[in-house]
């Protein structure tokens, strides 16, 4: 007990649905937190669940002693990264654990081996299974990489240990978090991951509604951190507008080399003009909108790793 840490812990953990597997997972949590830390916290966010989790969550509790457990009970349904948000605001450490769910699939020392991984110099270390990625997975990463500038490549985690100087960089760069693994991504600080083996679980433990918002949450992030939308939207315009340029040739040559019903020539050449025109003009504003997004979403005045000094 003598070399516990001195840094403060928090530890915000996502909860929804969840009476049937909170109660072993806060369990262990707790233990983690008091053999390793003097000072610590754990917030369970309880997501508008339907069951008795928010019980279960009272009734582990009782076993802290030197640990603080707190419950946030969302108003409703508002998803794994606003709740998250919600968690981590309230947070006080100097290193905050972030766990997406309640699937107690590692071993316990995971949680201290990413900790300590995090003090070789990283501000944020992940802990990601080392399993076969569900296809819908490995499809949606594969393209978040294709169509960002991104260096670090993401994949699917269950739990990460951030340094406080994270979130206070993350509250000066973005108002709203909307998918918090692309902000950490780019927000300029050394990030590491560290694959775990599997040694249990309760599998898939989302519900329709969770899995119903996360299929949102993929979509609206492609938009939103990546260039796909605008490089879909593009790729259509320049092709209508060859194609306007196309039709406004084939009418100069129908009215040379032919006799066209009368007007016909005219009304062609002037809807092929004026689709070449709005086609121009919605590229303008997709990428007025694609400046819009990247300045509220991914705007960041100056990115730097750490500061050295080289002199006294």
């Amino acid at each position: 007990m003598a070399n516990r840490e001195k840094n403060f812990a928090s530890a915000v953990v996502y909860v929804h649905n969840a009476e049937k597997r909170i109660k072993k997972f806060l369990k262990m949590l707790i233990g983690v937190m008091e053999e390793n830390f003097e000072h610590s916290e754990i917030i369970c966010v309880n997501d508008s669940s339907t069951d008795e989790s928010q019980k279960a969550i009272k009734s582990a509790s009782t076993t802290a002693t030197t640990t603080s457990v707190s419950v946030v009970n969302m108003s409703y349904f508002h998803g794994l990264e606003l709740s998250i948000n919600a968690g981590v605001d309230l947070s006080i450490g100097d290193f905050v654990f972030e766990f997406d769910n309640t699937n107690l699939d590692f071993d316990p020392a995971v949680i201290m081996e990413i900790y300590r991984h995090s003090l070789k110099g990283y501000d944020i270390v992940s802990a990601s299974p080392e399993k076969k990625e569900r296809f819908s997975s490995k499809l949606f990463y594969h393209v978040f990489a294709h169509y960002s500038d991104m260096q670090y490549k993401m994949t699917t985690e269950s739990f990460r240990v951030l340094s406080r100087r994270v979130i206070n960089r993350i509250s000066s760069m973005n108002k709203t978090v909307p998918y918090r693994k692309a902000i950490y991504a780019n927000c300029g600080l050394k990030t590491d991951n560290i694959r775990y083996k599997v040694v249990s679980g309760d599998g898939d433990s989302m519900d329709g509604q969770e899995k119903s918002y996360r299929s949102g949450l993929a979509v609206d992030s492609l938009i939103l951190f990546t260039e796909m939308g605008y490089s879909f939207a593009k790729t259509m315009t320049i092709l209508m507008m060859v194609m306007s340029l196309l039709m406004i040739v084939y009418s100069v040559v129908i009215y040379v080399t032919s006799t066209p019903v009368a007007g016909w020539t005219t009304t062609i050449l002037f809807l092929s003009v004026a689709f070449f025109g709005l086609f121009g003009i919605l590229t303008i504003i997709i990428k007025y909108l694609q400046l819009l997004v990247d300045l509220v979403f991914k705007r960041k005045y100056y990115s730097f790793e750490g500061i050295e000094k080289l002199t006294k």
